[in-house]
């Protein structure tokens, strides 16, 4: 099986990079941020107008709030050269996801958006050419490209293709169904709930809601370790004061945290380290209860043991979060008030 991460935001855009200038048919891109303020060492739309002068398809849906200052100008570029550009808007709901499929054999699996004050970041990202998880992967693509309005026939004939809807799939995802609208919900009470000896999650930004807040607890009860990596400082101050409040509480239930120094926007979780997770969604309601999502989960020892040396390094790097010596100010308790008020949503 063949696979590679990437650990910081500049590593992965540089073989994104690389695989859009080697593609030879077509470029999927799904994208929550998906800017053109990116430095010429990582012009995507540069590379993109490139492939489209060879013929290429190309196909991008963007989230409609979140990439609203891609500029107009090269949208229309983009457009007259064949590109379709398809932008999520379902009130609410936003499209989360990172995605780029390149010539339907390569994808990348990412928590690294397109922007220009993120390129300094830690992050995490999979590069694979698997088959299991490259068809599923098309499918959803597909579906989010129909969610978006469009009408490409030969796109929207993936998500109809038997073999897929047929076979065994590790890539899971929110979808509106009438028998289960956010059924990663129940992957992760099912993956917390059988835990037997370790939990780490590695998140950006914490807003647990409470029955996965009861479903720790009843882990620490069962004698599993668990542990969170956060940032100390995010890129949105704010998010600041809402680690370490729920900081503080989870550590109350015995779990460890660690503050990593620079901004680390990867999102994953390793169960007694033999299962990884590794997703697009924050823990928080609006990835797990509104946001299109997405998740790959695989038991792959090679792949579990690189991501454990990752994890390692990071935690090596950190310092250990002990809320009462990290006391944030009179901020804290302001929005210890607010997150108590509005605790029954959460």
């Amino acid at each position: 099986m063949s696979y590679s991460f990437y650990t910081t935001t500049q590593k992965a855009w540089s073989w994104m990079i690389e695989s859009i200038k080697k593609a030879k048919k077509s470029i999927y891109i799904e994208m929550y941020i998906f800017l053109d303020d990116t430095w010429s060492s990582h012009d995507f739309i540069w590379e993109i107008k490139n492939k489209l002068k060879e013929w290429l398809e190309v196909i991008i849906v963007v989230d409609i709030v979140w990439s609203f200052f891609l500029k107009k100008n090269t949208i229309q570029q983009l457009r007259d050269l064949g590109a379709e550009i398809c932008f999520f808007s379902h009130f609410l709901r936003r499209t989360h996801r990172k995605i780029l499929i390149i010539d339907q054999k390569i994808a990348f699996l990412w928590w690294v958006n397109v922007k220009r004050w993120s390129k300094d970041w830690h992050d995490l990202q999979i590069k694979f050419s698997w088959w299991f998880l490259l068809n599923p992967l098309l499918k959803s693509f597909s579906y989010t490209y129909k969610m978006a309005g469009w009408k490409n026939e030969k796109i929207l004939d993936i998500n109809q293709k038997s073999f897929i809807k047929k076979m065994k799939s590790w890539i899971v995802e929110n979808r509106w169904r009438k028998d289960n609208i956010y059924h990663l919900n129940n992957y992760y009470r099912d993956k917390i709930f059988n835990a037997k000896k370790t939990i780490t999650v590695v998140t950006p930004y914490l807003v647990p809601p409470r029955w996965m807040i009861a479903l720790l607890d009843a882990a620490v009860y069962r004698g599993v370790n668990i542990s969170f990596i956060i940032p100390k400082d995010t890129d949105i101050k704010i998010i600041n004061h809402i680690n370490y409040y729920y900081a503080k509480r989870l550590r109350n239930l015995w779990i460890k945290f660690y503050f990593t120094k620079k901004m680390n926007h990867a999102k994953l979780m390793i169960i007694d380290w033999n299962e990884a997770i590794v997703w697009s969604q924050n823990i928080d309601f609006l990835s797990f209860d509104m946001n299109a999502e997405i998740w790959v989960f695989f038991q792959d020892k090679k792949a579990i043991k690189n991501i454990e040396i990752i994890i390692n390094d990071w935690i090596k790097k950190s310092e250990v979060c002990i809320p009462d010596k990290n006391y944030l100010g009179i901020w804290s308790n302001i929005f210890k008030f607010f997150l108590k008020l509005f605790s029954p949503i959460l």
